[in-house]
């Protein structure tokens, strides 16, 4: 193993811009979206970096873990991609999934009790143990794998509202507590339905090595071409979602319209077309990245709460 290449290796492993990603979205959550609204929380600026400290970890463990089940399929699907065995040992990146797992349940644990909410401790413990269980069996499984993950997903956005906006409801607040939560579990839906479609690319992307090691996803269930067509088929409920809040939503106000229309509308649009041609890896890489661009631009709108609809 090449010690000089460790950090760049390991910034790899836990797929550091991913974890970016979650750590904007929750700050973008607390700073653009409830604090303009005068929203009561729970959390002070210390506790929120740590509990997107504690998110990130065990985040970045579920991808260590998954990269080391995934050692076999990489080395057909993307051998030039393959970590473990290459740049860091697999005792390494097991020690590595230990320690932040640990340091993420510990924080877990010191926020539960700091709002006052021990039970809350449970959700990252039952993360933690869902992100191992889909890398030792459940992405294997037709389906339930794509669906546990994104629900994953889901709940690093979830989580701020159920460590910040829960613990603070009180009679008087009741109301815009709950509408916010209620944003929020948008959002989560949003962001639920594109990593969906994102993992059903990777699977058709990833088709060869995972059919030599035995795994059941929807192409090899399928064949690369029905499975192309049903991810074709399923990725107007987002387009239709996305126009269905515009035009119900969003209509009075023309800044947050032509953000929608020419930021998430439109890639999306050339996203399905691109599903309809699509026919090399680099067609469904392309196409995954697409879902992740226009992930990042639905939640980077929750900065036009402030700007337009405050006005």
């Amino acid at each position: 193993m090449d010690k000089y290449n460790m950090i760049p290796s390991i910034l790899d492993l836990i797929r550091w811009k991913n974890l970016l990603m979650i750590a904007l979205v929750q700050w973008l959550i607390k700073y653009a979206l409830l604090k303009p609204f005068g929203v009561s929380m729970s959390l002070n600026g210390f506790e929120f970096i740590l509990l997107m400290v504690a998110t990130i970890c065990i985040a970045a463990a579920g991808n260590v873990i998954n990269d080391i089940y995934d050692v076999e399929t990489d080395e057909i699907n993307k051998p030039e991609k393959v970590i473990i065995g290459k740049h860091i040992s697999e005792k390494t990146a097991y020690n590595l999934f230990i320690i932040l797992n640990v340091l993420g349940m510990a924080i877990g644990f010191y926020l539960s009790n700091i709002v006052a909410k021990s039970g809350l401790f449970s959700i990252f413990v039952i993360i933690s143990v869902l992100l191992y269980v889909y890398a030792s069996y459940l992405k294997r499984t037709l389906l339930i794998g794509n669906i546990v993950i994104s629900i994953l997903v889901a709940l690093s956005i979830i989580i701020v509202g159920i460590f910040e906006l829960i613990p603070a409801i009180t009679p008087q607040n009741q109301g815009i507590q709950l509408t916010f939560f209620k944003i929020l579990l948008d959002y989560a839906l949003f962001a639920f339905i594109l990593n969906f479609l994102r993992e059903i690319i990777k699977d058709i992307e990833d088709i060869d090595g995972d059919y030599k090691v035995g795994m059941q996803t929807l192409p090899i269930v399928l064949g690369r071409d029905r499975a192309l067509k049903l991810l074709f088929a399923l990725s107007f409920i987002p387009l239709l979602l996305i126009v269905f809040y515009i035009v119900n939503t969003l209509y009075k106000q023309p800044i947050a319209v032509i953000y929608f229309l020419v930021l998430i509308v439109a890639p999306l649009i050339y996203t399905i077309i691109k599903i309809a041609y699509s026919k090399t890896k680099k067609d469904f890489q392309i196409i995954s990245n697409l879902f992740k661009l226009v992930m990042l631009f639905g939640m980077l709108s929750m900065l036009l709460y402030k700007y337009v609809l405050l006005s």
